[in-house]
């Protein structure tokens, strides 16, 4: 993209197409939210049906996030080569028609294909909408852009619990299966229509008819056209080998690695938080109703976590307010338990926790776009995900054998604080591995990070 256009865009006020880039990104988080936690919801009723173990139920559960952290890794990197666009319709229409089989599952195998099967279309979907959303916004807003698609994640997720409740009760688990499905395929012809392929990829892959499509965009945006194309700034990978040795090359390998490291720490924590509070809670002696309060409160709290961290990375360096949210995360863990004497104080750190707890997920999402220039961003961003995913399946599943052998809750929770402060000091590490070469400044946060 030309300096003066991709400056308009950077510099600019936010025009109407490009918000409406974001809110069609945050609806389709909503969607995979309830897509995604839609086991957790019908769990009971499936295990009742099809008389289930705990080990049975338990890989139901991690089936979803299995099928993510393959979709972000073995589907998401071909955004690089053939366009963001394509691939979010087509994993939007995998995971319609994953939810939709899953409704006429007949046995927990079957089910089971099928969550991973959605999850495969989530993962893409997650990777490449954070992506577009980060591309279409200003640099002054584009961590609230993106930052709101964790909102969109958990107000989906919230939004699948209550209907659930419901549904379930006069209809069945299947019909929440078919609900999401079906919310899934109508959301496909709305993307199509609505959804433009990324001006960054245009520029970089450089596709058939590529400046006519980037002229038609500036147009929308309100921004001159362009008599040619630009010199391109980010060399596009030759194959998705090439797109994954470039992670690990040597102007990107210390970034790639601590962002590994910290996906893998703040998603594994993360789960160990949403998945056991309510369960600990009652162990700690409140009762069972109290307890599945404070893991609602918990999950509400989510759904503004993400965008008040949005909104001050609007004003702040976004490395320096995700960071403060991974310190305050320790700090809040550290003190939960204890705090169960009270419950109304309980039930108030409940709800602060998932603000802060949901808010570093949405900091990551949004700071992994500053490491990576075009050529290369959404590989990098289905990596990242797709290691934080291993840390979401295989850290609940550590947190019951520590609890087995002995641990208490609160010593519990402090460990999980201790790796929400380690996290801040890989934060405080990072740095765009390209900031000193010639790139467009689309790769420049919103908070000027680029410049630390």
């Amino acid at each position: 993209m030309s300096r003066p256009l991709r400056a308009a865009l950077d510099e600019g006020a936010m025009s109407r197409f490009q918000w409406r880039v974001v809110v069609v990104c945050v609806l389709l988080n909503i969607l995979d939210g309830f897509d995604v936690l839609v086991m957790s919801f019908t769990g009971k009723a499936v295990s009742a049906e099809w008389d289930l173990g705990s080990a049975q139920l338990g890989l139901l559960l991690s089936a979803g996030l299995v099928g993510m952290a393959l979709g972000a890794i073995a589907v998401a990197p071909w955004a690089d080569r053939v366009g963001r666009r394509p691939i979010v319709l087509g994993c939007l229409a995998l995971a319609a028609a994953g939810m939709l089989l899953s409704s006429a599952s007949q046995s927990a195998v079957q089910l089971g294909a099928l969550r991973v099967l959605t999850g495969v279309g989530i993962g893409g979907v997650l990777a490449c909408s954070n992506v577009l959303s980060g591309e279409y916004a200003s640099r002054r807003w584009r961590g609230l852009a993106i930052s709101l698609n964790s909102t969109g994640y958990a107000i989906g997720a919230t939004l699948g619990g209550l209907l659930a409740v419901g549904m379930i009760d006069r209809f069945g688990w299947r019909s929440v299966f078919l609900a999401g499905g079906l919310a899934t395929a109508l959301v496909v012809p709305l993307a199509w229509a609505t959804l433009p392929e990324s001006l960054d990829f245009l520029l970089t892959r450089r596709p058939k008819g590529a400046l006519r499509r980037v002229n038609a965009l500036a147009r929308r945006m309100g921004q001159p056209t362009q008599a040619e194309l630009p010199e391109a700034t980010d060399r596009p990978s030759a194959s998705l080998a090439a797109g994954f040795r470039k992670l690990l090359g040597s102007a990107l390998r210390r970034s790639t690695l601590l962002l590994w490291s910290a996906f893998f720490l703040v998603m594994a924590g993360f789960y160990v938080v949403t998945s056991w509070t309510p369960t600990l809670l009652v162990e700690a002696g409140l009762s069972s109703t109290q307890g599945l309060t404070g893991g609602t409160l918990l999950n509400l709290g989510a759904i503004f976590g993400a965008a008040a961290l949005g909104a001050l990375a609007v004003r702040f360096r976004l490395r320096h307010v995700l960071t403060a949210y991974l310190v305050l995360t320790a700090v809040l863990l550290s003190g939960f338990i204890v705090s169960t004497s009270t419950l109304w104080i309980a039930l108030a750190l409940g709800a602060l926790i998932g603000v802060f707890v949901n808010g570093c997920v949405a900091g990551l999402y949004a700071l992994t776009p500053v490491v990576y220039d075009a050529s290369v961003r959404a590989t990098g961003i289905g990596c990242a995900l797709a290691v934080g995913r291993i840390g979401a399946i295989v850290a609940p599943t550590a947190a019951g054998a520590l609890l087995d052998a002995g641990w208490s809750p609160q010593s519990l929770y402090l460990a999980v604080g201790a790796i929400f402060a380690a996290t801040g000091t890989l934060v405080l590490a990072m740095r765009p591995a390209h900031a000193a070469e010639p790139r467009p400044s689309a790769t420049v946060p919103a908070t000027g990070d680029a410049a630390n």
